[in-house]
């Protein structure tokens, strides 16, 4: 396990379109009742009002539970809910450019690795955590490099005292492998979004962590 607490062991990532026809802050909240830790809402495709829309009700949800708010890389957006951090991608918004904006400086920042050699970088020393995607292929991330496995999850770990927040095809029958290869957090997507129950979905993922 990292050195550097991440206290956050179940995080789910959510869109309006991974839900399936079912209303995201319904799931959302859901979610937060069977176990969810901490959430980001990932909306690549919105036009900027339309995510701002979207963050400010899934905060006014998160708030209420006391569930940190992360935003995918739209700094505006996290600006103007005042979320817990921003998550960003190799392509997307530096965490070093991120790390001296005033408002953004002092939130969490979560940076996916994508290559082995990004752990050397600056960007990796200035995030709180580190998004190891994938560690199995998924149609919800079809823009990614490497598919890293358990094997890659472990060599990450060996690396660095950076928590590791794993995505990527994780599930209830694959969970305890991932954590055992090292990662501090599981993220997911379908494995809660589309189930036809999100908040047993999430109860029985936070218990395969918790065992």
């Amino acid at each position: 396990m990292s050195l550097h607490p991440f206290p956050y062991q179940l995080y789910l990532v959510i869109s309006e379109a991974d839900c399936i026809g079912k209303n995201f802050l319904t799931v959302a909240e859901e979610a937060i009742l069977g176990g969810v830790d901490i959430i980001q809402l990932r909306e690549k495709n919105d036009s900027t009002e339309l995510f701002l829309q979207k963050a400010q009700k899934l905060m006014e949800i998160t708030e209420k539970y006391g569930i940190p708010l992360i935003i995918n890389d739209h700094i505006e957006v996290a600006e103007k809910v005042n979320s817990a951090g921003i998550h960003v991608g190799n392509s997307d918004t530096a965490p070093t450019f991120l790390r001296q904006r005033p408002s953004i400086q002092n939130k969490i920042i979560g940076y996916s690795i994508e290559y082995l050699a990004q752990l050397e970088n600056e960007q990796t020393m200035v995030s709180d955590y580190l998004g190891i995607s994938p560690v199995f292929k998924t149609h919800t991330k079809t823009d990614t490099i490497t598919e890293w496995g358990l094997e890659g999850v472990a060599k990450i770990r060996q690396l660095t005292e950076k928590p590791l927040v794993a995505i990527g095809s994780i599930h209830l029958g694959n969970a305890k492998e991932v954590l055992n290869a090292g990662a501090d957090s599981l993220a997911v997507v379908s494995a809660i979004c589309s189930a036809a129950n999100p908040q047993k979905a999430a109860y029985e993922l936070k218990n395969e962590i918790l065992k």
